[in-house]
């Protein structure tokens, strides 16, 4: 019997796809403490813009991770929160997070010896030229 734990239709590549986006993370670990509105939100994170926030809420909206709430009043309120099934990847996302902050200097260490290897094959090569 062979493993499909990766083929499209998997439970597995469904959970990778979700949280691939870099934003879907980002924004469910902000909304680990409680409700926040969106103004709140890009406060908290930094360096989104209110289009992709939007387009962010919605996606985690649409895949039951977060609930939307609108507030009556002038003018309309709303909040975000997270779901107890978009609380369940706060356990994970927070795993990642331990491991980038222990290994990211690893990490940025080969970007760099890569960048260094292939700025000097390609100059090496324009020399041979």
């Amino acid at each position: 019997m062979t493993n499909h734990a990766f083929l499209a239709d998997c439970r597995a590549r469904l959970a990778f796809d979700l949280l691939s986006n870099t934003w879907n993370a980002v924004v469910l670990w902000a909304l680990r403490d409680g409700p926040s509105r969106p103004v709140e939100l890009r406060e908290r994170i930094g360096g989104i813009s209110s289009k992709v926030l939007t387009e962010t809420l919605r996606r985690l909206q649409f895949n039951g991770l977060i609930d939307r709430h609108a507030h009556p009043g002038t003018p309309a309120r709303v909040a975000y929160e997270l779901t107890p099934l978009g609380r369940t990847l706060l356990t994970p996302i927070d795993a990642v997070g331990a491991w980038a902050f222990e290994h990211g200097d690893e990490v940025m260490a080969a970007q760099e010896t890569a960048c260094v290897r292939r700025t000097g094959a390609s100059g090496e090569a324009g020399r041979q030229h």
